[in-house]
């Protein structure tokens, strides 16, 4: 039994109760309650009550909102976003392996799987990958469904299912994925649009190099328009010549479109030349158009030529498009698929390796709210804050300032759900062994 004053177990938390002297990223507490310190950290209390944060104050200042847990300058985060995944893929690298690491091998991986991709095992691939994320302290995702062939019903069947089963733990969207050359193709097209409506989905292309992109863009916007549909697409990923981010700004002023644009990789950007990339960023945010870094996932696949160490460094113009007051980004990707043989849909790991990857440093200050407010705010869901009124999902971590957050894997670390500690952890990966086949070579 907990007694007033007393420091409950964060095992056995009262309904109210106060987070003393904990420390947060100013940029995710839209009422700082003190001044925030060279890396961006506010030194506070944080009052919880009924599931929901109750108000938040400088540190040592509530005594009176419930007994405190110290927490002597540990960092706290609000529940994570990740933006960009893709959970029908997942987990499939045992009996898939992309034997040469590169983008070809990793299509031709996947479309040797498909035929794998039964209702029941993407289930339970959908719902590992889930178990996974939720361990992490991640609250929302957004998948990529392959949306092109027989397997697409499913896909969409099992999501609606996974979204209501997780409904409260990990809120979920979909966006429906097709080749900008089958945007072209009216039967393919048609079967999309109409599994986006069932399902209240988001519409989503793959571009590439193709004399058909333009004419696949229109039709993606003419589509959006008709329906009132948001668009998520991949852009730019692997082509140095590719410039369909520049062709979707450009048609995005043209018809003055007004919905949500997420853009993800864009990574050609970074190999054009100056002036080329100065007046594509300056259209991409006259067009408000967001984007979605995907590194870890691009530093695997880009540039990748047997005994070469590779050059491409697989991340787009960040600091530029931060400047510009471009929405950005970073989010998972692929999970142990073909496209990136590793990664657990850890948004920690994916914002320390960002960090490091494309200099997200000196100062860090801003760099937490690229996992948690700005995906929130793109997904249009209540998270990535620490402020009153919103549910007390936050991830508490045994450092005291950013640097020794991204200086050592954050392999432990406490979530609360709803102000309540949640006792998981991630899946062994013995749980989907009898869905694989066991592949020649590790």
């Amino acid at each position: 039994m907990t007694t007033q004053g007393a420091a409950p177990d964060l095992a056995d938390l009262p309904a109210a109760f106060v987070l003393g002297n904990a420390r947060a990223p100013a940029c995710l507490l839209p009422d700082a309650p003190g001044p925030a310190d060279a890396e961006g950290l506010v030194s506070l209390d944080i009052a919880v009550a009924g599931g929901r944060i109750a108000r938040l104050a400088p540190a040592g200042a509530l005594h009176e909102d419930g007994p405190r847990v110290e927490r002597a300058g540990t960092l706290v985060l609000p529940g994570l976003v990740d933006i960009h995944t893709h959970l029908d893929k997942g987990f499939i690298w045992n009996r898939a392996p992309n034997r040469d690491g590169s983008f070809e091998g990793a299509m031709a991986a996947v479309a040797a799987d498909k035929p794998n991709w039964s209702e029941e095992d993407l289930r339970r691939r959908f719902d590992f990958a889930l178990r996974c994320a939720h361990a992490h302290g991640t609250v929302a995702i957004r998948t990529h469904l392959d949306s092109e062939g027989e397997r697409a019903a499913g896909a969409w069947k099992v999501f609606g299912e996974m979204r209501a089963a997780w409904r409260g733990r990990v809120e979920l969207q979909a966006v429906g994925l097709i080749p900008i050359d089958s945007v072209l193709d009216p039967a393919s097209f048609d079967r999309l649009i109409g599994l986006i409506r069932e399902h209240g989905g988001l519409l989503g292309s793959y571009t590439y190099v193709t004399p058909n992109l333009d004419a696949g863009l229109e039709r993606l916007f003419d589509a959006a328009e008709r329906h009132g549909l948001a668009l998520d697409l991949h852009v730019d990923e692997r082509d140095r010549h590719a410039h369909a981010l520049n062709d979707i700004a450009d048609i995005a002023l043209r018809r003055r479109f007004d919905g949500p644009i997420l853009a993800g990789h864009c990574c050609a950007l970074a190999l054009k030349d100056e002036a080329e990339a100065d007046r594509t960023l300056d259209k991409v945010a006259q067009a408000r158009i967001g984007i979605v870094s995907l590194p870890m996932c691009n530093l695997y696949l880009q540039d990748r030529h047997p005994g070469r160490t590779p050059r491409w460094r697989g991340v787009t113009l960040l600091h530029e498009m931060r400047a510009r007051g471009i929405p950005v980004m970073v989010a998972s990707d692929n999970a142990r698929d073909p496209f990136y043989a590793y990664g657990d849909l850890d948004l920690v790991e994916v914002y320390r390796e960002a960090t490091r990857i494309a200099h997200l440093d000196h100062p860090t200050g801003a760099g937490p709210a690229l996992i948690s407010r700005t995906p929130a705010e793109w997904m249009g869901i209540g998270a990535g804050l620490i402020a009153p009124g919103r549910p007390a999902d936050l991830s508490l971590f045994s450092v005291r300032n950013l640097n020794e957050f991204l200086s050592r894997p954050q392999a432990h670390r406490i979530v609360l759900r709803a102000g309540r500690s949640v006792e998981v952890k991630p899946p062994f990966y013995a749980e989907l062994d009898d869905l694989m086949e066991s592949p020649d070579e590790p």
